[in-house]
């Protein structure tokens, strides 16, 4: 008698609609948290790969370019000495532990299996704001910093550092309170603490990264009429 309740057609049709309901939000999640776009086994390792590449190069080229700047003012060592290299390490510290934590962080996550591949991507937003800063440097070395494509470029990199680099982390919390059903404010205390504290670290030098841009931007926008007068 139970088996034929069991069996009747509205509990077979409301079962239907729950494994459907349960298949709809797997696939949600999996967008989210591994396989959602295009296929991660070949795009997100890749790139991964070409980002750690890049870190580790791009050490390398800074102490190229530390050396080169400073072996006029600073005499003594050749260009791999001991003193050469504390030199570099002690003024380029901040920059140094930016790149080594990616490093440190990418490479475990080249290992991650298919998960997470929506807030690895957002990771890699970061990247949209170097373009314009380097176009900045460059710019400044062809002694073109009064130029008008300077000052464009710099309202360009205030705007994709805030956007890509400051606000992608509340954007990321906030996606994931969407999907589980949380508020913003509550995202932070139902993740584990590691994810709130890896955050945590990588926002901190992109706010003091921040406030230098601004400053920089207040000196930029406000030595026009400084000239004017």
């Amino acid at each position: 008698m139970q088996s034929a309740k069991e069996n009747s057609p509205c509990n077979l049709k409301d079962t239907t609609r729950k494994e459907k309901r349960e298949e709809e939000d797997r696939g949600k999640l999996k967008m989210y948290f591994g396989g959602g776009g295009m296929d991660p086994r070949l795009s997100l390792p890749l790139y991964l790969w070409v980002v750690v590449s890049y870190m580790a190069y791009d050490i390398y080229a800074m102490y190229l370019c530390h050396w080169h700047k400073n072996t006029e003012k600073e005499p003594g060592g050749g260009m791999y000495s001991l003193a050469s290299v504390q030199r570099f390490l002690r003024r380029e510290k901040l920059m140094l532990t930016h790149h080594l934590f990616i490093l440190l962080v990418l490479t475990p996550v080249l290992l991650r299996g298919e998960r997470g591949d929506f807030f690895v991507g957002c990771i890699f937003l970061a990247e949209l704001s170097t373009p314009f800063v380097s176009l900045g440097k460059i710019l400044m070395q062809l002694q073109m910093q009064d130029s008008l494509l300077h000052k464009v470029n710099g309202i360009l990199v205030l705007v994709t550092f805030f956007l890509c680099r400051i606000a992608l982390f509340p954007f990321m919390y906030w996606s994931y309170g969407q999907q589980v059903g949380l508020r913003l404010h509550l995202v932070p205390f139902h993740i584990p603490l590691l994810c709130n504290v890896a955050n945590g670290l990588l926002i901190a030098p992109q706010l003091y990264w921040f406030v230098l841009i601004c400053r920089k931007a207040l000196r930029l926008y406000s030595s026009v009429p400084d000239r004017a007068r």
